[in-house]
């Protein structure tokens, strides 16, 4: 079970596991741009760190690195009765599950681990560990097609020499290979499309700043880094044709949560007329929620605004701080979502059941 790195990026591996000593090997990404250092987990603690705090993130590569924490965690119970087993594992992902509420990605994999621990209960529980891993690496394998797969559908929307401008990170970091957003830039960059990208530094965590512009910039792609409150300048000047964007999860009605100031980049592209796409794979649609104000919005410590990447204190002490770390846009604002599976137009409520349930 050897997980092998392709495109653009193939040196930096995002999350993998070790079946030999187990564990889930993550990079972690809060020690980026400046140093490529790689983590090992092998506890569920450690794992529900790593997601909190962001070692690891993006919906598909959180989606990944779960389904390896429950193939490594349950090693432990790999000698007991079916009845003890699935109770750990039940604990398990009610634990794990609250590490990030907004990413669905997370819930599909624990429930697909779910159902392989069910489909398989008449096997011995060491035989069963091994189906964990075998559907694991599947996972991990899917997200890398559908990534691919994504990045064609997209590119068939641009042409060259476009100004494109992303928001968070949708790229390799953020997935097993490729990303979602930046799926079609890595394409067009190996078929010499020549994109210029504008990347919002993307406040308060800086996604943009510390993983899009710096996967960019290593795998060769013309990138600016612009604060997130410039956008509107650039959009005036006529430096971008296209927004791209990932998510976390969309509603049934198209409502897309992602990063916190997406749905003002989307007002903007708006107004300048210029398409929102909207990037992500199957699993990100929620068909089971309806509409945006239905999801979750994980609200994370004030300190990521008044003091983190700060010398010192930027805020007045005892400030009230609001800080989600997502926002809704609105179906109305975005041109397309752009699937592994094609391509989805308004009116979305009929248009992405049909990519959902080709699945």
């Amino acid at each position: 079970m050897k997980t092998e790195e392709r495109g653009p990026l193939s040196g930096l591996v995002t999350v993998k596991a070790d079946w030999d000593t187990p564990a889930v090997i993550i990079l972690d990404q809060t020690e980026l741009p400046n140093r490529e250092v790689y983590v090992r987990l092998t506890t569920p603690e450690a794992l529900w760190k790593a997601i909190y705090h962001l070692k690891v993130r993006g919906a598909p590569a959180i989606g990944v690195a779960v389904a390896y924490g429950v193939a490594v965690c349950m090693r432990p119970f790999a000698d007991a009765p079916f009845a003890d087993f699935f109770r750990h594992f039940v604990e398990l992902k009610k634990y794990l599950a609250t590490s990030r509420p907004t990413a669905v990605n997370l819930f599909t994999a624990l429930d697909r681990m779910e159902k392989c621990i069910l489909q398989h209960r008449d096997l011995p529980t060491p035989e069963i560990v091994i189906c964990l891993q075998r559907e694991s690496e599947a996972i991990r394998a899917e997200d890398a097609g559908a990534c691919r797969r994504i990045g064609a559908w997209g590119l068939g929307l641009l042409t060259p020499g476009m100004g494109l401008l992303t928001h968070c990170n949708a790229g390799h970091l953020a997935v097993s290979e490729y990303g979602t957003a930046l799926a079609p830039i890595y394409l067009g960059q190996e078929r010499g499309y020549q994109f210029r990208v504008f990347a919002d530094e993307t406040r308060p965590l800086l996604q943009g700043a510390r993983l899009t512009a710096y996967e960019l910039q290593k795998a060769g792609v013309d990138v600016t880094l612009i604060c997130d409150n410039m956008a509107s300048v650039v959009m005036k000047k006529g430096w971008v044709q296209a927004v791209l964007v990932g998510c976390d999860r969309v509603a049934a009605n198209g409502d897309v949560a992602n990063k916190i100031g997406t749905s003002g980049v989307a007002v903007l592209a708006r107004y300048y007329g210029i398409p929102f796409y909207v990037l992500g794979p199957t699993s990100t649609v929620d068909l089971a929620c309806p509409r945006g104000e239905e999801i979750v919005i994980e609200e994370r410590k004030p300190e990521e605004i008044t003091e983190k990447w700060y010398a010192r204190r930027m805020a007045p002490a005892g400030i009230h701080v609001y800080n989600p770390a997502f926002d809704v846009t609105s179906h109305e604002l975005v041109s397309a979502i752009i699937t592994e599976r094609g391509i989805a137009y308004p009116p979305y409520a009929e248009t992405l059941p049909g990519l959902v349930r080709s699945r």
